[in-house]
């Protein structure tokens, strides 16, 4: 076999399940597509994937075939990268994706300088809350909230989040701080709605190396994070909150936090991507961009 581009084709078939897909992807038709993967099944004397009009998957054949594949390819781009890295300017289209409320609040706001400290970049973002796949979807990195079960990326830690309960200070005027968690029974509530399930997200706490949950239940349930800070600011209640979201409301003296004593640590924030022993010059000037964008949140 002598044609790496029929393993390109390939493998870029077995990541998206689809010769559909895969031919966007490499801007080819999806009759090449499936040509092409005819072609080395005939020439390796296997059959690689299983085909149906709904589902491509791979055999068990194809399935180890595919990994050495990914792991070839690999090699050719770390060997270009390591040549072409120490001179690249980052250039191209970059898509990036993360969750709404934190890319708002966090990211998006430093992304204009960053493209332009570099003008031959293109940088796509999808604010979203969904679950993605990294090869399926051709993105070339994440942010991720929260224990990573994907064994094929990297994941390199931006920071922790820490969840506080904060309220106004013409609300905490009229009624009040709570002093203990049992106090919010008193208080109007902004809670977060889990809309799949139409319950609400309990609220954590921890004392003496305790973490317990509480159930809170108010007159205005939302599930977007930064709708309940704006009624939070707007004098609606006490609501909880991520340090990283509220940071420029506690900062400025909109929102007071409350309940100090009981703040539990929440999970770890991720940037996500595909394994590369040398990364492209984009990707590398976004995770270096962004690391530098979460480390003077929390250090101001």
């Amino acid at each position: 076999m002598r044609n790496l581009n029929a393993l390109l084709v390939f493998t870029k078939v077995a990541e998206t399940c689809s010769f559909t897909l895969a031919a966007q992807r490499l801007g080819l038709t999806a009759s090449a597509v499936s040509k092409s993967v005819a072609r080395l099944e005939q020439e390796l004397g296997v059959k690689l994937l299983q085909r149906s009009t709904r589902l491509v998957s791979l055999t068990d054949e194809g399935a180890s075939f595919f990994e050495r594949c990914r792991h070839i390819l690999a090699e050719l781009d770390d060997a270009e990268s390591a040549i072409t890295l120490s001179t690249a300017t980052p250039k191209g289209r970059l898509r990036v994706q993360m969750p709404v409320g934190f890319g708002r609040r966090v990211i998006t706001p430093k992304l204009l300088g960053f493209t332009e400290l570099y003008p031959e970049l293109s940088v796509d973002v999808e604010l979203s809350d969904r679950v993605v796949d990294l090869a399926y979807e051709g993105l070339d990195a994440i942010i991720h909230i929260g224990p990573i079960s994907d064994s094929r990326v990297i994941a390199r830690k931006l920071c922790k989040l820490t969840f506080s309960a904060c309220g106004s200070p013409q609300y905490l005027k009229q009624y009040g701080s709570p002093v203990t968690p049992g106090d919010l029974t008193k208080h109007k509530c902004l809670a977060y709605l889990l809309p799949m399930t139409g319950e609400h997200r309990p609220w954590q706490f921890a004392k003496n190396g305790q973490v317990f949950s509480q159930n809170v239940i108010g007159a205005l349930n939302i599930n977007n994070a930064e709708s309940l800070l704006e009624a939070a600011i707007a004098g609606g209640g006490i609501t909880m909150i991520s340090n990283f979201i509220a940071a420029q409301a506690i900062h400025s003296g909109q929102l007071i936090r409350v309940l100090d004593d009981y703040v539990v640590e929440g999970p770890d924030v991720y940037v996500v991507y595909l394994p590369r022993r040398n990364l492209s010059a984009k990707v590398k000037a976004f995770i270096d961009f962004i690391t530098l964008v979460v480390e003077d949140i929390e250090h101001n």
